[in-house]
């Protein structure tokens, strides 16, 4: 399974780096691929080592203006033209998504996978990793649009809140059908 994961490249502490590898290992060690924005820094660097560390394959997709932070041994590395280009191809190479703690860019990533899959563009499954608690606030403002009819289709039907990788990954295999 081609696992995309939206995340930060931001030097973080072990309450969110911790879980990151854990996921990671997982990842690898099923034999899975990490489809991710290729940076080499932070805790993408963390996710990128401990999938590979644990024998999984890296297929990066960065961008002109961070090309130089792309992690340079990735099996695969695609430069794209800008974000929006980025975020289609990183949909477009993977079988699920995996929304980790971030900032900004993430969350706008996390925001486009959910609207498009809201809308029927694509039906891969989309698990937000709540690290330390990290989405609680994001999890009660969607309840909150669930529950007052701004969402077309059931919160459970449109994202997985894991508090853990291995509840993450289980719900991510479930979804494919692996055993």
């Amino acid at each position: 399974m081609n696992i995309c994961v939206f995340l930060s490249a931001a030097d973080l502490d072990e309450r969110y780096t911790r879980p990151a590898r854990e996921f990671a290992e997982l990842i690898g060690k099923g034999g899975h691929t990490l489809v991710w924005g290729g940076s080499d820094v932070g805790l993408m660097k963390v996710v990128a080592d401990g999938v590979a560390e644990a024998g999984g394959r890296l297929v990066g997709v960065s961008v002109e203006f961070l090309q130089s932070k792309a992690r340079p041994t990735a099996d695969e590395m695609v430069v794209a033209r800008d974000l929006a280009e980025r975020k289609a191809l990183l949909l477009a190479k993977s079988d699920a998504v995996v929304v980790m703690v971030g900032g900004t860019g993430t969350l706008d990533e996390a925001t486009e996978i959910l609207e498009l899959k809201k809308h029927g563009h694509h039906i891969k499954p989309v698990v937000l990793l709540n690290a330390a608690g990290f989405y609680d606030g994001l999890k009660e403002q969607f309840q909150r649009m669930e529950n007052e009819g701004f969402l077309p289709l059931p919160l459970t039907d449109l994202v997985f809140f894991a508090e853990d990788g291995a509840s993450a990954m289980a719900y991510l295999e479930e979804s494919a059908g692996i055993q």
